[in-house]
């Protein structure tokens, strides 16, 4: 089976997130994507408790055909490295061939990433435009939703019914996300 291995913060998991999975899918892209929540942030992110984003990120799944969440972060050695839950995956499930999903937002920081060589290697990774950033011909542009949007929407009391599945919108409580305007999504 060829599953996109979908990655992140997931900080609240937003429509973006949504809209990457249901296309990954659509375009046969790969069988399964999993989402894999990262336990705590290599670069530092205040993050939500991963209890509450694995089940926001349940919630999402729930609404994508051929996608499930991935808890393996939970078992890793802090920091996990991308190159390294990718590692624990395939050897886990040498049946499966497994692909890296990152946005374009990320493509300048790639280089500060561990191994990305290995990861270009070893598993092919899918570029997904994101609106406001450089993208790969063959890809799409998403919304620029991001859950740092989210966050500053629900510190100031706005709507987030345009931004958040409402799946994953029941799930979230006052205070679930904490607000800090020097962070990224």
């Amino acid at each position: 089976m060829r599953v996109a291995v979908y990655g992140g913060s997931f900080n609240p998991p937003h429509v973006g997130h949504a809209m990457v999975a249901s296309w990954l899918r659509w375009t046969d892209q790969a069988d399964e994507v999993w989402l894999v929540p990262t336990l705590e942030h290599a670069f530092g992110k205040h993050l939500a408790p991963f209890s509450k984003r694995l089940a926001w990120c349940e919630a999402l799944a729930s609404l994508v055909p051929g996608c499930r969440v991935e808890p393996i972060e939970r078992e890793l050695p802090v920091p996990s490295y991308t190159v390294d839950t990718l590692g624990v995956l395939a050897r886990r499930s040498p049946e499966h061939t497994f692909r890296l999903v990152v946005g374009a937002d990320n493509i300048a920081d790639l280089d500060a990433w561990k191994s990305w060589d290995l990861i270009e290697r070893d598993y092919s990774p899918i570029i997904v435009g994101r609106q406001g950033y450089p993208k790969p011909e063959d890809t799409v542009d998403f919304p620029g939703v991001s859950s740092t949007e989210v966050r500053r929407r629900m510190a100031l009391g706005q709507s987030l019914t345009h931004l958040v599945p409402a799946e994953v919108l029941r799930l979230i409580g006052p205070g679930d996300l904490p607000y800090d305007s020097d962070q990224g999504s």
